[in-house]
């Protein structure tokens, strides 16, 4: 069996193994191809990748520090599942972040940012109409941190990028209709305020894209688990 360290050939020779095991769960998470509550076991990961131990534990306490990956006392590492109250603080923390981000964008958002951030939706809906999910994921994410980048506080970029992640993990978990994109019309408004430099409106904007997917939550569902570890890395 060909590993998914050889299958991606996302590692140099140079880089340790670690790497190539955090990046690919990461990416994993990002695409919800590992659900919240999957337990990485060190053995099948060690195979997957073809490394020791000690490199999956190293790469497990990183993602553990990112809050993507918990660790349980005598029963190893698992994807993390965020609780109903903490779906609630991450999407209170994203509101407050993504509304300061805001006001900075409309000051200086570039024709070139409004521009990549229009190309970006109709690639979404491509990858929308294509059933396409990880696609659809990836970009929908990728519009808000270019809001991140554009707004050029790398401190609230990075937490940012932090919050994304773990809402990614809290909306397959969650979400009332099984999906997790945001709506194409609301980032068409969105990019249509930065383009009016509105900063009221886009603020107001952003507040309320974030309540639409919060309010989309059933803390009674639960995402399906339905591939091995190594199918949903290895995809």
């Amino acid at each position: 069996m060909t590993s998914v360290f050889e299958n991606n050939q996302i590692d140099s020779e140079m880089r340790p193994p670690e790497d190539a095991i955090t990046r690919s769960i990461l990416t994993a998470v990002s695409e919800q191809r590992l659900p919240a509550g999957t337990k990485l076991g060190e053995q099948a990961l060690s195979d997957l990748f073809q490394c020791n131990r000690a490199n999956v534990r190293r790469a497990l306490t990183a993602l553990a520090a990112q809050h993507v990956v918990e660790l349980r006392p005598n029963r190893g590492a698992y994807v993390a599942t965020p609780s109903p109250e903490e779906a609630r603080e991450v999407f209170e923390a994203r509101r407050t972040i993504e509304r300061t981000l805001a006001r900075n964008v409309v000051a200086r958002a570039s024709a070139e940012d409004i521009a990549y951030m229009r190309n970006n939706i109709i690639e979404e809906a491509r990858a929308r109409a294509a059933n396409d999910k990880p696609q659809e994921l990836r970009l929908s994410r990728a519009f808000h941190m270019r809001l991140a980048k554009i707004a050029g506080n790398r401190v609230l970029e990075r937490f940012l990028a932090d919050l994304s992640l773990r809402t990614t993990l809290i909306l397959g978990l969650y979400n009332a209709s099984g999906t997790s994109n945001c709506a194409e019309d609301e980032h068409a408004a969105i990019v249509d305020q930065i383009e009016a430099r509105n900063s009221e409106r886009l603020v107001n904007l952003i507040d309320e894209h974030l309540r639409h997917l919060e309010q989309g939550l059933d803390f009674q569902r639960v995402g399906p688990r339905d591939l091995t570890l190594a199918e949903q890395l290895s995809r």
